[in-house]
C-alpha cells in the first residue's frame, strides 16, 4: 500500500462518519469513487456548486472531509449530497451551526466563516451534528434565545486570518436585524440553488418572516431585546443605507403574517410602541438635521402601507379633540412642529439659528437664511407627500386625516381672537404653536396647487355653501366629506338672506374642503405670524434708536439695550426665514391669486365652472353666493399681498401678469358694500392695491424688469375708471363704520389711499376718471345724496385741519420738553419721573411723526388734485374751508408761531415744513385764478392778514423755490389784499345787520337763506351743505336731512336783499 493510501486509510479510520460504514475498507471505496469522474452530468448536479465563485454547495471531491459533514446512514450518494447541501445552506442563511469539530477538518467550500454553535441543541440531539429542514425551525429560535451570541461563535474554517465582519454578522446580538440579515441571505440562496433545493431555501425565508412575527408579537420572551426600538433603526438603517426597498419588502411580509392571525396581539399593538419611539426621537430633531429627513421618509413609507397607515391615523388623533395644544403633541403635530421658529417664544438660549447678528454681515445672514429655506423646501415637500398618502391611500385614511385636520383646526380657533396676542402664556397653554401652522399651511399650500391656477375648471367647482352646514356627526362627516367644524359662526363677506336656506350638496369635493381647510390655516398661523413680524419690526426701530442714544450719551444702559436688540433682532430673522420660503410663498400666491378669481366670479353671479369676463357696470346682487363666503377667505388674500409688499417684494414684480386679477378683485369689492359689507375689510383692500402697484421710489432691477412690469399691468388696466371710483368710495366709506375707535383708525386706512391717487394722477386713464367724478358732482351738487367726490374732498380737508393741527400741537409740546432737557431741569429729576418724562417724549415723537406724515400726505394730495380740479373748490360748500385751513397753517408754518415747532431734528418727527409752505403755495396759485376764491380768503378773519401772505413770500425765497413761483404768489397777494381793503369797507357798511339776517351757525350774512324742513331753523344754504357732507342730521334736532329737503327761504332774501340794497344807497349819499 502506498504512502498516500495509508494516509488516507488512516484518515479514514479517524473520522467519526466512517461509522457510518460497515467497515474502513468500505469507507476507502466510497471515497475512491467520489475521486473519479462521474460518468454522467446529473449525479454531479446533486453535489456540484451552482457557482464555483460563491460555494453555494459542496462537492464531495475531498472524500475525507466531505465524510466529516453528515452522521448517519444514507442510503444513496444522491441522498447524502443533498443532506449536505442543505446543512450548508442552512448555516448560510442562519450562521448556525450543530458542528464544533475541527475546522480543519471542514471544506472551506461554501460554509461561512463563522457561525453560532447551539451547543445546548446539540447536546440534545446527541449523534446528529448537521441542520436539516426538520431541525432549523428549532435551530433559529434557540439561537434567537441567546442573549449573548458573540459568545458562542466558532470558526467554520481553517483559516487564521481575523475576520471581524464575519463575526459581527453571525454574533449579531439585536434579533430584528439579524432576522432581517438572513432574509436577505435566504433571498440570495432562492435566486442560486439548484431548483430540487429551492422549496428548503423558500422555507428558510418564511422562517425568517414566521419568526419576525413571533418577535413583534411576544416580545416578552426575548431578554434584552427592544425589539420596538430595533424595528425602527432597521427602517433608520435602510433608508441611511440605500437599501429601504429590501427592508420594506421585509416587512410587508411580515405584517401580512401578523394581520392574518391577530390573536395574541393585534397589529395596532404592534405599531403603537414603534410609533412612541418615533414621538420621542422626532422632538429632539431639529430643522436642518440631516437625521431628520430619513425619518420623514420612515413615516412616507407609513402613510403608503395601508395596515401601518391605518394604525397611523388613529394614533395621531388625540385624548380631547377639543384640546388645541394636544395636536401638537400628537406624531404628526411632533413633526409639524419642527422649525426655525423659536421652540419656546422669547427664549434664544440654545436657539441654532441666527444668533450674534450683529455680528454677522448681511451675506452672512442671507446665506444662513437661504440654508434653512433648502431645508424647509425639502421639509415641507415631505409633509405634503404624507397627507397626499394618506388623502389617497384609502376612504378610511382620507376620513379620519381629514377628520384630525378639522378637529385640530376647530380647537384651535380660539388663535385668531384678539385676547390671545394679549395673553401668550395661556395662549401657549391652550394652543398648537406658529411652527405648527406655518408648517401645517405650506403642505396644505402645497395640496391646492393643481387647481390653483386662474383659468382651472375645477377651481370653480368650490361650493361656498360648505362653510354654512351646520356640526355633522362622522357618519354625516364621512358622506357628505365635510371635516370642518364651527364655519357656520364666522362671519361672512355680506349678510345671508334669512328666509333662504342654501341649497346644501348631498356631498362636497376634494377642491372644496382642500380650499377652506388651507384658507383657516393661514388664517390661524400665517396671518398671526404677520402681526408678529410687524411688531418685531416696530420693536427693533424703537430700540436701535433708544440704543444708540445710549451710546451717544454713555449711558450704562446702552449694554442692556445692545442685549435686547440681539435677542430681538434673532427672533425678526428666524420669524422672517420661517415666513418667506420661496417655494411656500410662491404656493400661497398661486392660491390667492385662484381666490380673488374664484371671488370676483361669485360676485358677479357665475354659478358655471367656466370663468365669465368680468364687465362693468356689475349686476345686480340676488341670493349671491358671497353669503356663505367667510371674511378670513379675503382678509388671507389681503393679508398675504401687503406680507409680500413688506418682506418679499420681489415676488410681486415677478408675478406681475397674475396681478390683473388681484385688481379685478379690488375694483369689484373696495366700493361695493353689497358684495363685501365690512368697511375694515374693504379698507384693506387698499393696502393691497398699494402693494400691487408699481413703487413710486422704485429703481428697476434689469433683470426682472424687462420682463415683468407692475407698472404696465397697472397702467394698462382696463377698468381704471371703476378701480379710482372704488378707492374714493372706500375713501369716503371708512369714515362711518360704527366702530367707536374709527376715528384713529381712519388714518391708518387711509394712509396708503394717498400714493395710490398720486400713481393714479401721474396716468392718463386714472386722471381722467377722477376728474370725471370730479365733474359729475359739480353737476349734482345739491342732489339728494351728495356727490361721492364732493363728500371724498370735503373729507379730505377735514383730515388735513385735523392732522396737521394735532402734529402742530405735538410738536410744541416736544419743543418745550426738548429745552428743558436742555437746561438740565431734567437732572435734579428722581429716576422714575426721569424715566416718565423719557417716555413721555418718545410718545409725542410718535405721535407727531404720524400726524406730520399723515398731513403731508393730505395736503400734497389737495396740491395735485387743484391743479386740474377747480370748480368744486371755489364753490362756497368748500372755499372758506380750504382757505381757512391754508392760512391757519401758514400762521403757524411762516408768521409769529413757527418758533415754537422748531425741534432738534425735523427729519426725526418727518416734520417738513419746506415742502408743506411749498403745497400750500401750490393750492393757491392752482386756484388763485378764479375771482370768487380769491374774494373769499379775506373773509377768514381768524387768520388772513396781509402781513401773512408777505412774510410766505420771504420764506418762498429762503428755501429757494423757483422764481416765477414767487412771483406769481406775490401778484396774488396784492390782489387779494385790494380785494380785503374792498371787503372791509363792506363789512363795516353792513356791521349792523340784525340776526334774524345772520346765519345761526356761521354768524355771517346770509346770501341764499334756506329753511330746514324738521327744526324749522333757517341758515345759509352753502352752511348746511358744508354740515351734510359730514353729518346727514339736522344741526339743530339731530333728525335726519338730506339737501333736497331744504327749501328757500323767498322771502327772507328778498328782505336781506332789500337791506343790503338800502345800506349800499345810504352809503353812496
Amino acid at each position: 500500500m502506498s504512502d498516500l493510501e495509508n494516509n488516507n486509510s488512516g484518515g479514514l479510520s479517524a473520522n467519526p462518519f466512517a461509522a457510518l460504514f460497515g467497515s474502513v475498507a468500505d469507507a476507502t471505496q466510497f471515497a475512491a469513487v467520489q475521486k473519479q469522474p462521474p460518468p454522467r452530468q446529473p449525479a454531479e448536479e446533486a453535489c456540484a456548486s451552482q457557482d464555483d465563485s460563491d460555494s453555494v454547495s459542496e462537492s464531495l471531491d475531498d472524500c475525507e472531509h466531505s465524510l466529516a459533514e453528515p452522521g448517519r446512514a444514507f442510503r444513496s450518494q444522491q441522498e447524502l449530497c443533498e443532506q449536505l447541501n442543505i446543512n450548508h445552506m442552512i448555516q448560510r442563511i442562519f450562521l448556525v451551526t450543530l458542528d464544533n469539530s475541527d475546522p480543519s477538518l471542514k471544506s472551506g467550500n461554501g460554509i461561512p466563516a463563522r457561525c453560532v454553535y447551539l451547543e445546548e441543541m446539540a447536546a440534545d440531539l446527541e449523534d446528529q451534528d448537521w441542520l436539516d429542514m426538520e431541525n432549523v425551525e428549532q435551530a433559529l429560535f434557540t439561537r434567537l434565545l441567546l442573549s449573548e451570541p458573540g459568545n458562542h461563535l466558532i470558526p467554520m474554517t481553517s483559516t487564521s486570518i481575523q475576520n471581524l465582519s464575519a463575526e459581527r454578522d453571525a454574533g449579531e446580538k439585536h434579533i430584528l436585524r439579524y432576522l432581517f440579515a438572513c432574509f436577505q441571505r435566504a433571498k440570495e440562496e432562492i435566486t442560486k440553488v439548484p431548483e430540487h433545493l429551492l422549496p428548503f431555501a423558500v422555507r428558510c425565508r418564511n422562517l425568517t418572516v414566521s419568526n419576525t412575527r413571533t418577535v413583534l408579537l411576544t416580545p416578552e420572551i426575548y431578554i434584552n431585546q427592544n425589539v420596538y426600538e430595533q424595528l425602527v433603526d432597521l427602517m433608520l438603517e435602510g433608508l441611511r443605507g440605500a437599501h429601504f426597498e429590501d427592508v420594506t419588502e421585509f416587512l410587508e411580509e411580515v405584517i401580512e403574517v401578523i394581520a392574518l392571525d391577530e390573536e395574541v396581539r393585534t397589529f395596532e399593538e404592534v405599531m403603537v410602541p414603534v410609533f412612541d419611539i418615533l414621538l420621542g426621537r422626532i422632538r429632539e430633531l431639529h430643522l436642518c438635521q440631516i437625521l431628520l429627513y430619513s425619518y420623514l421618509d420612515m413615516f412616507l413609507y407609513f402613510t403608503r402601507q395601508k395596515d401601518i397607515a391605518k394604525v397611523f391615523v388613529e394614533y395621531i388623533q388625540p385624548k380631547d379633540p377639543a384640546n388645541g395644544q394636544l395636536y401638537q403633541k400628537t406624531l404628526l403635530g411632533a413633526v409639524l412642529s419642527i422649525s426655525c421658529l423659536l421652540q419656546t417664544p422669547g427664549v434664544v438660549e440654545n436657539h441654532g439659528y441666527f444668533l450674534n447678528p450683529s455680528r454677522s454681515s448681511p451675506q452672512e445672514i442671507k446665506v444662513q437664511e437661504s440654508n434653512i429655506h433648502q431645508f424647509m423646501a425639502q421639509f415641507h415637500e415631505k409633509i405634503y407627500q404624507m397627507l397626499k398618502n394618506l388623502l389617497q391611500l384609502s376612504p378610511q385614511t382620507k376620513h379620519r386625516i381629514l377628520s384630525w385636520l378639522g378637529n385640530c383646526l376647530h380647537a384651535n380657533a380660539g388663535r385668531s381672537k384678539i385676547w390671545a396676542n394679549q395673553m401668550p402664556e395661556l395662549f401657549f397653554q391652550m394652543y398648537a404653536s406658529d411652527a405648527f401652522f406655518l408648517n401645517l399651511g405650506a403642505a396644505l399650500l402645497r395640496l391646492c396647487q393643481p387647481f390653483c391656477k386662474p383659468r382651472s375648471p375645477r377651481l370653480l367647482t368650490f361650493d361656498p355653501t360648505y362653510c354654512a352646514l351646520k356640526e355633522l356627526n362622522e357618519e354625516e362627516q364621512r358622506s357628505k366629506n365635510v371635516h370642518m367644524k364651527g364655519l357656520e359662526k364666522e362671519t361672512c363677506l355680506i349678510p345671508v338672506v334669512t328666509e333662504l336656506e342654501p341649497e346644501f350638496a348631498p356631498s362636497y369635493n376634494l377642491v372644496t374642503e382642500n380650499l377652506v381647510l388651507t384658507q383657516y390655516t393661514l388664517h390661524l398661523g400665517f396671518h398671526r405670524l404677520h402681526d408678529q413680524m410687524i411688531k418685531l419690526n416696530q420693536s427693533l426701530h424703537r430700540l436701535q434708536v433708544a440704543w444708540r442714544e445710549a451710546q451717544q450719551s454713555s449711558s450704562p444702559t446702552a449694554d442692556s439695550l445692545r442685549e435686547q436688540f440681539e435677542r430681538l433682532m434673532t427672533i425678526y430673522l428666524s420669524t422672517k426665514a420661517a415666513m418667506t420660503e420661496p417655494q411656500m410663498l410662491q404656493n400661497c400666491l398661486h392660491l390667492q391669486v385662484s381666490m380673488a378669481v374664484l371671488l370676483v366670479q361669485l360676485a358677479i353671479g357665475n354659478h358655471g365652472t367656466e370663468p365669465v369676463n368680468l364687465t362693468f357696470p356689475l349686476p345686480e346682487v340676488e341670493n349671491s353666493r358671497l353669503a356663505y363666503v367667510p371674511e378670513f377667505f379675503a382678509d388671507n388674500l389681503s393679508d398675504f399681498f401687503i406680507f409680500l409688499r413688506r418682506f418679499a417684494d420681489d415676488l410681486l414684480e415677478t408675478s406681475a401678469d397674475s396681478l390683473e386679477h388681484i385688481l379685478h378683485f379690488v375694483t369689484v369689492f373696495a366700493g361695493d358694500v353689497d358684495r363685501m359689507k365690512n368697511p375694515h375689510l374693504r379698507a384693506k383692500l387698499a393696502e393691497v392695491l398699494e402693494a400691487v402697484m408699481p413703487h413710486l421710489d422704485q429703481v428697476q432691477s434689469p433683470l426682472v424688469s424687462s420682463v415683468f412690469h407692475r407698472k404696465r399691468v397697472f397702467c394698462s388696466y382696463p377698468h381704471a375708471a371703476y378701480l379710482a371710483e372704488a378707492l374714493i368710495k372706500v375713501f369716503v366709506d371708512i369714515e362711518f363704520t360704527g366702530d367707536p375707535h374709527q376715528f384713529e383708525q381712519k388714518f391708518n386706512y387711509r394712509r396708503p389711499m394717498y400714493p395710490i391717487l398720486r400713481y393714479m394722477w401721474g396716468t392718463d386713464s386714472y386722471r381722467e376718471s377722477i376728474k370725471a367724478l370730479a365733474d359729475c358732482a359739480s353737476a349734482n351738487l345739491e342732489a339728494m345724496t351728495a356727490p361721492l367726490f364732493l363728500r371724498f374732498l370735503n373729507l379730505l380737508m377735514n383730515d388735513a385741519i385735523f392732522l396737521l393741527d394735532e402734529a402742530i400741537q405735538y410738536l410744541s409740546k416736544i419743543k418745550i420738553q426738548q429745552s428743558e432737557k436742555d437746561r438740565g431741569e431734567w437732572d435734579g429729576l428722581s429716576p422714575e419721573v426721569r424715566r416718565e418724562r423719557e417716555a413721555s417724549l418718545q410718545t409725542f415723537g410718535q405721535l407727531a411723526r404720524f400726524h406730520n406724515i399723515m398731513s403731508n400726505e393730505t395736503i400734497g394730495t389737495l396740491a395735485f388734485l387743484t391743479s386740474e380740479i377747480k370748480s368744486l373748490f371755489v364753490h362756497p360748500f368748500l372755499a372758506e374751508r380750504i382757505i381757512s385751513m391754508l392760512n391757519y397753517f401758514l400762521q403757524h408754518l411762516v408768521g409769529p408761531k413757527m418758533g415754537a415747532l422748531k425741534v432738534k431734528d425735523f427729519s426725526e418727527f418727518d416734520f417738513k415744513p419746506q415742502q408743506l409752505v411749498s403745497d400750500i403755495c401750490t393750492i393757491y396759485l392752482n386756484l388763485g385764478d378764479e375771482e370768487n376764491f380769491c374774494a373769499t380768503v379775506p373773509k377768514d378773519g381768524r387768520s388772513y392778514s396781509p402781513m401773512l401772505f408777505a412774510q410766505t413770500v420771504r420764506v418762498l425765497k429762503k428755501i429757494n423755490k423757483p422764481g416765477n413761483m414767487i412771483m406769481a404768489f406775490s401778484v396774488l397777494a396784492e390782489q387779494i389784499k385790494s380785494l380785503a381793503d374792498r371787503q372791509q369797507q363792506e363789512e363795516e357798511t353792513y356791521a349792523d345787520a340784525c340776526d334774524e339776517f345772520l346765519d345761526p351757525i356761521m354768524s355771517t350774512l346770509m346770501v341764499d337763506p334756506v329753511l330746514l324742513p324738521s327744526s324749522r331753523v333757517t341758515v345759509d344754504r352753502s352752511t348746511i351743505a358744508r354740515h351734510l357732507l359730514s353729518d346727514q342730521t339736522d344741526p339743530f334736532n339731530r333728525s335726519p336731512l338730506t339737501m333736497d329737503q331744504v327749501r328757500p327761504n323767498s322771502e327772507l332774501k328778498e328782505r336781506i336783499h332789500q337791506w343790503l340794497a338800502e345800506r349800499k344807497k345810504e352809503k353812496e349819499q
